[in-house]
Formats: C-alpha cells, structure tokens, sequence
C-alpha cells in the first residue's frame, strides 16, 4: 500500500465501508467473537463452527505470510476474530509475531488456531511414518504454546493431511485427544491440501476431529465433489474453515494477471457449510478488501463474470489430483512441489517454498536426467519445466530468502 498507514487503513478503508464516522476511541475496543466489528457499523456474518460452540465472523486472518504486528492489531480493530497459523511458518517467527500482539488483549477477544505436522511424513505415500509418535507432536505443540505466549489455543490442526490413512493413523488420533485432555486445545482438526473429499469423509469417520480446514476454490474441477463432503461434515457436526480460496492470486508466474480475489472469496462463501474463510493478508489493502466480505456476500456480475474467465486459464494453483504423479518415473511428490511453485511466484514466499521442497527431500532439478518428461498435467502445466525453476532453491542459503 504506497504511503498508506495502519491509522488511514482504518479511517479510509473500514469507515468509509460503513458510511459512519466514529469517534477515535473506538478503535481501541477489543471484539468480541461471533458479535459486531468496533469500527464499521455493518453487523459482520457469522457462522457457527460445527458442534464446537464456536460462532465466527465469514473471514477470518491467514497470518502464514504476515509479519508486521501493525496488521494483526489492525485487523483486531477492525473486527477480525479467527487468526490462523501454524508451527512451521516462518521458522516459528509467525507463531512469536502473534504472541507478542495477542498477549495485550483479552484471551475471549479472539479466536487462535495453529497447525502441527508430524514429526515423519510420508509425502510420496501420502502416509505417516511409524517414527511419527505422540511425544515428538506433542513436543512440537507445546514449543508453539510457548511461542504464542498461551496456555491453550481454540483449534489444534495436524497438518497437511492428504489420505484417509494420515487420517486415521493411531498415533495422531491419541496426540491430539491428549492435547484436548490436557486442556491445551480446545478443539482438534486437520489440515488438507488435496484429496479433500477423502479427508473430510475420514474426518467424519474418525469421530474425534472437530474442524477440517480445507482448500476450497472456484479453480477446483472436483468442487462439486468438495461441496458434497463439506455438507456431509456439516450435517455430522464438523466445522469447515476454507483456505486456498484465491487459487495462488495469480494466473501467471510474471503476476501481471491476477485473480478477482474478492470475487473468489465471495465464491466460496456463498456455501453456508463453510463456516469462515482464512485468506492471507500481507498488507493494509488485502485486509480492507478481506474485511468488507464480512458484511456482504452478494457477487457482482463483473465478479461472476471474471471468475467464469478464469477457469479456462492454467494459473498457479495445482488442485493435488495427481493424474500426473503414476507417469513420474521418479515417484516425486509433484502436487506439493507444485504448492511450493505457487508459494514462490503466486505469493512471493521462496522460503516457504524451500522449507516444504526440504521437507519432501526434493533434489535441485531431480529431472534433469529424464529425456521426456511422462508426467502429464490434466491443467496444462509443464511438470518439468516448473520443478526444475522452483527446485533452485533447496540449495539457496535460507538466509538469502528471508
């Protein structure tokens, strides 16, 4: 945002949306959740979160990419209650950054989530390991309490599960009921990227998961499929909260042509299964834009009309159906190398991208010695011309990324 500060995002941005001028104290009142945004006097959307009494506002905070405390305080302010982070990101200074803005405001005021992988994943199975114990998650768990400068968080994922077996696996199903016992999660769920139909269904299955966050977007050719299981996790009292709703931002790598994420926002919220959706926010303006969606869902038929344009286009998002991953003769892990693409050109985040390539265990350029490339992309994505520029950085110092 040129030349935009926290104090003119709040007057300009939030104000104007309501049409109200309220007096400067009123930025300083803390929200309570699932109630009305303190600046705007347009009553927020809300939703319940399944069976866990939980009632929030439609948009909520992805932090994953944040790190300036001035937009969570913001966002606060304006009336944002869900915020969503995990272990990993930013190596742990997500979950610090938080900590240090949440600390000053009352623990009812909001609404914290954080995400824990397994210690030792499987990718190219999609299966957990048998060295994934309850101890090394619940270590992890507790080194983000820590962080977060909490005794508990609202929701407690395992992260990035893509199969019914990562699912259901036994040690993960007792790790995240101890964290319940322990009063250190209020509620437990899991994170997935792709196969959500198979997830969600094993989240219902499992009788133990709370909330399911799932990726959820206008690019997706199996949503019809998605929106099906979403409603089956609603009628057995799961909540839903969405991610990955703007499908990478961008339809090209040079991001001269991006996405009307409003209009994808508004996308996936007019499924009233979908209780709230978590889109990053890196700046003043994607927060006012994200923030105005709480008060109106109603699309446009510009907005309509774009998001019809984009479906024919490739873009940066890979939807995980892994039509491409039997003809790899590698066996690479390509939907999530393609999430580190989208991670590296769609939101400009190469660390986070190097982190998960390094946790795949993904090799500079790993087809270099293939002659032709086998694995086909159902969306037109030249597999190995996008591995080989997005594999450059595992070998890249981290610290050249921050």
């Amino acid at each position: 945002m040129n030349g935009y500060d926290r104090r003119h995002f709040l007057k300009s941005s939030l104000l104007g949306t309501s049409g109200a001028l309220l007096a400067t104290s009123a930025f300083g009142q803390t929200p309570t959740p699932g109630t009305q945004n303190p600046v705007s006097q347009k009553k927020f959307i809300t939703r319940k979160l399944g069976k866990t009494g939980i009632e929030l506002p439609i948009v909520g905070f992805g932090v994953m990419r944040a790190d300036n405390p001035a937009l969570v305080k913001a966002a606060l302010e304006a009336g944002i209650v869900l915020f969503d982070t995990a272990h990993g990101y930013q190596r742990g200074h997500n979950e610090e950054m938080i900590g240090e803005v949440l600390k000053d405001h009352k623990r009812d005021s909001f609404v914290l989530a954080t995400k824990v992988q397994p210690e030792d994943r499987d990718d190219k199975a999609g299966t957990l390991k048998s060295g994934s114990t309850v101890k090394a998650f619940l270590d992890r768990f507790d080194t983000s309490l820590k962080r977060l400068k909490l005794d508990y968080v609202d929701i407690l994922y395992v992260h990035g599960i893509s199969t019914r077996e990562a699912a259901l696996f036994p040690a993960m199903l007792e790790a995240v009921q101890e964290a319940k016992k322990s009063g250190k999660a209020k509620h437990v769920g899991m994170s997935t990227h792709m196969n959500e139909p198979e997830v969600i269904q094993a989240a219902i299955d499992s009788g133990i998961y709370e909330v399911v966050l799932a990726s959820v977007n206008f690019k997706q050719d199996h949503y019809v499929r998605v929106k099906e299981a979403i409603a089956k996790a609603a009628k057995a009292g799961i909540g839903i909260v969405a991610m990955k709703t703007m499908a990478g931002g961008f339809y090209d790598k040079e991001r001269t042509k991006p996405i009307n994420c409003k209009a994808a926002l508004k996308f996936v919220l007019q499924d009233e299964n979908v209780t709230t959706a978590i889109p990053g926010n890196t700046n003043f303006d994607h927060l006012a834009l994200n923030v105005s969606v709480n008060t109106d869902l109603t699309m446009t038929d510009d907005e309509k009309a774009s998001l019809a344009l984009g479906k024919s286009e490739s873009g940066l998002y890979c939807q995980g159906c892994e039509h491409c991953v039997p003809n790899c003769p590698r066996g690479l892990p390509i939907p999530d190398i393609m999430r580190a693409y989208m991670y590296t050109y769609g939101y400009k985040q190469p660390e986070m991208a190097q982190s998960l390539l390094r946790s795949l265990e993904v090799q500079e350029n790993p087809c270099s010695d293939c002659g032709h490339c086998t694995a086909v992309c159902t969306k037109g994505f030249n597999v190995a011309e996008k591995i080989a520029d997005v594999s450059r950085l595992v070998n890249i110092p981290a610290e050249f990324l921050s």
